[in-house]
């Protein structure tokens, strides 16, 4: 049974970036992540202040902590314990280095980790190392994995799609399979930080990979969902139109919307600034000044982002808006406007004869 959730009042996940440290220098990183922790970056006593405000959304609140490499904090594991404590759902994203040890990992399994989520690139060494800019990032990644499985951690892998990770797909579904995951996380590039210099798939190869994407979750005994590219849902709910799919599950998901960014989603920086997303860093307010509640409650960006009139462009006139919304990160990154069209989507509406955001960008 879904429950619905108004994320008018709350996100169904708040993110916070514990650090921009890490000792990887990933090709698609969005932090532009370096090796030493910034001097400003919250304290122990404001990450705790942030997690009981974050407890005040709901009970059982999703919060996933991030970074960088949030193991760089040594605070982590008592971030984890309070946060737990709080009644909060706490997920990690750890980097696959050395520093994600067992023994660590047993510390967070033992102080309430709900979750813990590790990017896999390639299904091998030769290719998912090279993406990260680190040999032996996959060993780790694959010691973390079998780690997680002993110590009774469920599992969710991200992987980045872009022209160069594309073909490795399947490759890394397998791995997904064999880790025991309950979560494959399928993020479609963003171009900010690092990733700027990387290709995104094109409009019509990324609606192939959203196919693609619904029938391994149907054949797969884990979850998949993609970051970035809501259009998957539009994608499945044409597939299963056009399948006479009599569950009425198309109907159901026409009626249910995801998450977008500033929409059920938020994400609090190093040093406290909360944006719709990681990849839109356009601040709402900073967490030392007011709390995390009222700003994604209330801030007039997050209220101009959950509002589907408010699109532009094709995204505006789409039929599947309140589903959809299209990546506002996308449209920000490319247009510097967050209501502006998604342009990895290729869906026109029919009766829409305005600009395409393909065109734009290569005017």
């Amino acid at each position: 049974m879904t429950v619905h959730v108004d994320t008018d009042r709350r996100p169904l996940v708040l993110i916070w970036e514990l650090t921009q440290a890490c000792e990887l220098a990933c090709d698609h990183c969005r932090a532009d992540a370096v090796p030493d922790r910034h001097p400003d970056e919250l304290t122990t006593a404001e990450g705790k202040r942030l997690l009981d405000q974050t407890a005040e959304f709901a009970e059982n609140q999703l919060i996933v902590l991030s970074g960088g490499d949030p193991l760089k904090r040594d605070d982590l594991v008592e971030l984890v314990d309070y946060g737990t404590d709080a009644g909060l759902n706490v997920s990690l994203t750890p980097s696959g280095t050395r520093s994600l040890t067992r023994d660590r990992l047993a510390d967070l399994a033992d102080a309430g980790l709900k979750r813990m989520a590790l990017s896999l690139d390639g299904g091998s060494a030769d290719t998912h190392d090279a993406f990260r800019g680190e040999a032996g990032s996959f060993e780790e990644t694959v010691q973390a994995a079998e780690d997680a499985r002993d110590l009774g951690i469920p599992l969710q892998i991200n992987t980045t799609v872009c022209t160069e990770t594309v073909d490795r797909l399947p490759e890394i579904r397998d791995r997904v399979r064999e880790f025991g995951a309950v979560l494959w996380s399928v993020f479609f590039l963003v171009p900010v930080g690092r990733g700027a210099a990387l290709d995104p798939v094109p409009p019509e190869r990324s609606e192939d990979v959203m196919a693609w994407l619904h029938g391994v979750a149907d054949e797969e005994p884990f979850g998949v969902k993609t970051t970035e590219a809501p259009h998957y849902r539009r994608v499945g709910i044409q597939r299963a139109e056009k399948e006479g799919d009599g569950s009425g599950d198309a109907s159901g998901r026409r009626r249910r919307g995801g998450i977008t960014a500033g929409d059920g989603f938020a994400f609090v920086s190093h040093v406290g600034e909360v944006y719709p997303s990681g990849f839109l860093p356009e601040s709402a307010g900073n967490v030392r000044d007011e709390s995390v509640v009222d700003i994604y409650r209330d801030a007039e960006l997050f209220e101009r982002l959950r509002d589907a009139d408010e699109l532009r462009g094709k995204c505006g006139a789409c039929p599947y808006r309140n589903v959809c919304g299209g990546s506002r990160s996308r449209a920000y990154a490319t247009t510097g406007d967050p209501l502006e069209s998604d342009p990895l989507c290729p869906f026109v509406p029919e009766e829409y004869d305005g600009p395409l955001p393909w065109e734009r960008a290569d005017a």
